[in-house]
């Protein structure tokens, strides 16, 4: 059963989040942390910290090193677990209780690359 639809928002709303495609170049466990990742992201322009809550959710979080996902860049900065982070990372099944998975391009797109 899926959840019901949100309010509807205008697009001008919708135009307000800017969200890009970047490639995950690290991860570090960050130690103290039963959840949350230290990933640092090739945004094309820039590289950005994004702390990831995905520890419990894989065996092996470094094996999304190398993949392209999309990220939420215009969020403020928030530190997290004493980590900056500077981005969001735009997963899909989190909040209807499954274990996520990336939202990824179904292939390969210049880093930076706007969805929308």
């Amino acid at each position: 059963m899926t959840a019901d639809f949100k309010t509807p928002i205008s697009l001008d709303d919708l135009a307000k989040i800017d969200i890009r495609v970047g490639t995950i170049v690290s991860i570090t466990e960050i130690e103290r942390s039963r959840d949350l990742v230290h990933a640092v992201v090739d945004l094309g322009s820039e590289r950005r910290n994004v702390v990831i809550g995905m520890k419990r959710e894989r065996a092996d979080v470094k094996e999304v090193v190398g993949r392209q996902a999309l990220f939420v860049v215009n969020l403020p900065p928030r530190k997290l677990a004493g980590i900056v982070s500077e981005a969001m990372v735009f997963d899909i099944g989190y909040e209807d209780g499954i274990t996520p998975v990336l939202a990824i391009p179904e292939k390969p797109v210049p880093n930076g690359t706007r969805a929308g």
